[in-house]
């Protein structure tokens, strides 16, 4: 069960940290249990399940390069299991790097080295983000929103397509479909779409905005060749075409 529970404030009850190097896990740990974080460890993906199984982590801080199983298919099968907000940590720069992290379904993406204070602020961004999700909802007299028929139960975080069917989102492409549903045929621009999803001043590029749209694209357009529902408005941004209902 989240522990998100009051609006603009992060309460946590769990972090899993996952790196093959202790000497970063051991600094890490220490430095969120200073900040009133309970943090369990692992050094790759079969320790990773083991602490899941034991007790299931607020978020995941996870990096890419591991012995075994990389950090990018355990962020793919995490993914596709839970809705558990993970970061991604690496030694590689390279944007196409960043990329296939948020492909995958990354709610953030940092690149090593960097400073704890850093990592901090953006974990408190990821969880600050669900947890106003989860608390705008429950102000809300009609949590589901409807569009083409689909239904997004904003309170339960659960997208069904007209065929009745749960489509699994990530973080990002949740936080993504509830800013179009927002403003619903409207253009926004690539830096409206980062303040409104990320918040504002936040060290985001351009493209990992069109990835999570090319993602969100893949679940709920007919075609997604031919987007319909998330039309891209050249030298404007994005506008989301079709009508919005609350039930």
């Amino acid at each position: 069960m989240s522990t998100f529970l009051a609006r603009g404030s992060v309460n946590v009850s769990r972090l899993l940290i996952v790196d093959d190097d202790v000497e970063i896990l051991a600094l890490l740990k220490k430095f969120f249990v200073q900040h009133a974080y309970e943090v369990d460890v692992a050094v790759d993906g079969a320790a990773m399940w083991a602490a899941i199984a034991q007790q299931r982590p607020d978020t995941i801080i996870l990096d890419l390069m591991l012995p075994g199983e990389g950090g990018l298919s355990l962020c793919q099968k995490v993914r596709a299991q839970m809705g558990i907000p993970i970061i991604m940590l690496t030694a590689m720069g390279e944007l196409s790097d960043r990329i296939v992290g948020l492909e995958l379904g990354a709610d953030d993406y940092l690149t090593k080295p960097f400073a704890p204070r850093e990592l901090l602020a953006r974990l408190r961004a990821v969880q600050r983000r669900a947890g106003q999700s989860l608390s705008v909802a429950s102000e809300r007299s009609r949590p589901v929103i409807a569009f083409a028929g689909w239904h997004l139960d904003i309170t339960c975080r659960e997208l069904r397509s007209p065929e009745g069917v749960m489509i699994p989102l990530s973080g990002g492409e949740f936080d993504l479909l509830v800013v179009f549903l927002e403003h619903p045929q409207r253009i926004l621009t690539r830096d409206q779409l980062i303040d409104l999803t990320r918040g504002e001043g936040h060290d985001a590029f351009d493209r990992s905005i069109d990835v999570q749209v090319s993602r969100l694209r893949r679940k709920i357009e007919p075609d997604c060749k031919r987007p319909d529902l998330i039309r891209t408005v050249r030298n404007g941004g994005y506008m989301f075409t079709a009508p919005v209902t609350r039930s």
